[in-house]
């Protein structure tokens, strides 16, 4: 690896003349910045080994103590790996620069969402140029009335390295509002309330909670939850009172079961305020009157192993999505006041080749969204009769639609958003009785991009059990699949997630540099229907890691790539695929990027202490159980690292990541560097300021797209 060594001040480094001296715990590692001598030394962690026993086999990790996130030392290798691959990647500030400019350069910087109605108001979000945070305002009765604003995120952001506001929950007289703001990226937030009347803050502050907010039609209480300040699980449900002290609050609610976590909500018709409780395979609701937020919450139905569902309101009932019965689950209701299961009756019945995924209600509609062969579709079910039902159209091969920001019911118009490959994202009004569309907004594209230049494909792919695995498809038009194509090869693949064929821009600078863009819809998402999910978790979870391998070998061999020239990427339950796959085929790719990738699986869902863990035995296994324990050992990625060669590496992580845990990435890139036989890059990129989500300004967060791009282009040797 040659490059430029570029000066950095910070814990564990000296700038001096020229010279980057970086400590390595136990030992340093010196290199010279001149332009004679480019040669660059990665860091090394010290080694501290950790036995770790269990079922009377024991693992030696000789990077446990990297989990100590207030040691200095651990801080200290962090910045050593950011200063190493800053000194790797110097040479291509030029590229990044020129990335970044070509990514901003067709966002319009200044720009309005579709407002939306509610209550009288107009509500929407807009940004500035120049500014990294959203601006969230509305508008009473008329998009032509002066604006008020909530909440300017840019203002809150100041001094901050990090900021996330959610849309502010509004009271129901629309005086109100309550919003969560978390400064750190860990997903404790602060909620403060602002009176919009007068615009100041109310002295009410609920500290360390989580963004979760719901308000009663009383416009005084609101429901908030509260997660466990270790595992971070949301297990509490509190009612507050405006005006009375925060530490009084009222518990209304705790799920006891460390794999369950709840959360409060309201229907759509804000008659009833719902706390809903769930794991993996489970759900559990209670309700309360809204009107009535003193009251008592009445259980929905008790909770049954296996048994998913989920409620809304409409009229004189609840209406139920469940798989009740039904693997592909089916849409039920039930009278207001009698909601056990013996009261339900069928409103759509199951089916094997569609999978329900849910609905809304309107005053004569109910919009059902549904899935078939792996793509989205809307059905239009008048109450009327279900015989003049029918479905839209959308036209292209790979697609993402929803409905969108339907707050109102008395209405006959459904809004939707809709994007493929080639369209960007766009915000349709859809008159459910007239059957006319209106184009609302279509995210302008600036530069010049016609989508008529692009090729959008759907393809399906044999795996090695006879599966046919669906695959999206993008490039620019005019390109010969002739096996000389760089690739991007993308995936998910847990938790029934689907990964949907959407617009992205920045994509662009890909493909506009003759890249093929494709995303691998693998099992462990849902987009065949629930067997496809089922297919890749527990004991099928491979499934998921041989698919994606499967369809790389399939890209390859009808001449879109070749080896030479494929790059795969994934994040966090993707970024376990990415190494699954880094271990498993590593000859397959020209390089791989694993953003904030889960890597040590058995070590962590051992540990009940570390967030997420207990909730998610049912997608991944509980290892305190032999067979789970094996079987997950066979695929984590930091277990299975061996002494051999690999492809290239660009692993980014957050310090304050709350779902993957920094400290995963960190000590799978320390036992790689110890044990890898090749010469290849393994760069690790750590946000000291960030958390999942990686970071929280739109500027910050273009700059970190650029950067895996030129990481990619550099190894291809593109240079513009």
């Amino acid at each position: 690896m040659r490059a430029r060594l570029m000066k950095r001040a910070s814990l564990g480094h000296l700038v001096a003349r020229g010279f980057v001296t970086v400590l390595c715990l136990g030992t340093v590692a010196t290199a010279q910045a001149t332009a004679q001598q480019e040669e660059v030394t990665p860091p090394a962690a010290k080694v501290v080994p950790h036995e770790l026993e269990m079922h009377g086999h024991v693992r030696i990790d000789n990077y446990y103590w990297l989990r100590e996130r207030e040691n200095p030392e651990v801080i200290a290798y962090l910045e050593a790996e950011n200063a190493y691959t800053e000194a790797v990647m110097a040479h291509t500030e030029g590229l990044q620069e020129a990335l970044f400019d070509e990514i901003v350069g067709r966002i319009k910087q200044t720009d309005l969402s579709v407002p939306y109605f509610r209550d009288g108001y107009y509500y929407y979000t807009r940004t500035e140029e120049g500014k990294d945070y959203p601006i969230y305002a509305r508008k009473p009765g008329s998009l032509d009335a002066e604006e008020e604003i909530l909440i300017d995120v840019n203002e809150l952001a100041e001094g901050h390295g990090f900021t996330s506001v959610s849309f502010p929950a509004v009271s129901s007289d629309g005086n109100i509002i309550a919003f969560a703001h978390d400064t750190v990226g860990r997903r404790f937030y602060n909620i403060r309330f602002k009176n919009l009347g007068t615009g100041e803050y109310l002295e009410d502050e609920i500290p360390n909670v989580t963004s979760n907010i719901t308000w009663a039609n009383d416009n005084r209480t609101v429901f908030y939850g509260r997660q466990d300040p270790g595992t971070l699980r949301r297990y509490q449900i509190y009612r507050h009172v405006l005006g009375t002290d925060p530490a009084n609050d009222e518990l209304v609610y705790q799920e006891d079961d460390v794999e369950f976590s709840c959360y409060v909500r309201k229907t759509k018709t804000d008659e009833y305020i719902i706390i809903g409780s769930s794991q993996t395979l489970s759900n559990e609701y209670w309700y309360l009157d809204a009107d009535d937020p003193d009251g008592d919450f009445k259980l929905f139905m008790a909770r049954e192993p296996d048994h998913e569902y989920s409620i809304d309101h409409f009229g004189d009932h609840f209406y139920i999505t469940t798989n009740y019965e039904a693997e592909n689950s089916r849409l039920m209701r039930t009278p207001v006041h009698s909601t056990s299961k013996e009261h339900w009756e069928e409103v759509i019945a199951h089916r094997e080749d569609v999978l329900l995924s849910g609905f809304d209600v309107f005053k004569d509609f109910m919009v059902v969204v549904e899935r078939r062969e792996g793509l989205l579709q809307i059905r239009i079910r008048p109450w009327a009769g279900e015989e003049d039902e029918y479905y839209l159209d959308f036209g292209e091969p790979a697609y993402s639609a929803r409905p969108t920001s339907n707050p109102e019911i008395d209405t006959d118009v459904l809004r939707y958003r809709y994007s493929s490959l080639t369209t960007p994202s766009s915000v349709y009004d859809y008159n459910m009785k007239t059957r006319e569309k209106t184009l609302l907004k279509q995210d302008e594209v600036l530069g010049g991009y016609d989508p008529v230049d692009y090729v959008s494909e759907r393809l399906y792919a044999p795996a090695r059990d006879g599966v046919r695995v669906p695959v999206s498809i993008v490039y620019r038009k005019g390109a010969e699949m002739d096996g000389d194509n760089p690739m991007l090869l993308n995936a998910y693949g847990s938790y029934g997630s689907s990964s949907d064929a959407g617009f992205s821009s920045t994509r662009l600078s890909l493909l506009d540099r003759g890249f093929v863009y494709a995303i691998a819809h693998v099992r462990g998402g849902m987009e065949m229907g629930r067997w496809w999910y089922e297919d890749g978790k527990l004991f099928n979870k491979k499934n998921t890691f041989t698919d994606f391998i499967d369809v790389g070998k399939f890209l390859i061999d009808e001449g879109y790539t070749s080896p030479e020239m494929m790059f795969a990427q994934g994040g966090s339950a993707g970024g376990l695929l990415m190494g699954a796959v880094y271990n498993m085929r590593p000859d397959l790719f020209k390089g791989i990027i694993a953003r904030v990738p889960w890597v040590d699986v058995v070590t962590t869902m051992l540990d009940a202490s570390i967030p997420l863990t207990t909730s998610e035995y049912d997608e991944w296994g509980d290892p305190n159980e032999e067979d789970y324990y094996w079987y997950m050992l066979s695929y984590s990625p930091y277990d299975q690292v061996e002494s051999k060669d690999y492809t290239n590496m660009l692993v980014t992580t957050g310090l304050h990541d709350s779902q993957v845990q920094y400290f995963e990435p960190a000590k799978w890139v320390a036992k790689l560097r110890a044990m890898k036989t090749d010469d290849n890059r393994l760069l690790l990129k750590t946000n000291m300021e960030a958390g999942h989500g990686g970071a929280s300004g739109r500027y910050q967060r273009y700059r970190e797209i650029a950067f895996q791009y030129a990481f990619m282009l550099d190894l291809l040797g593109i240079e513009e």
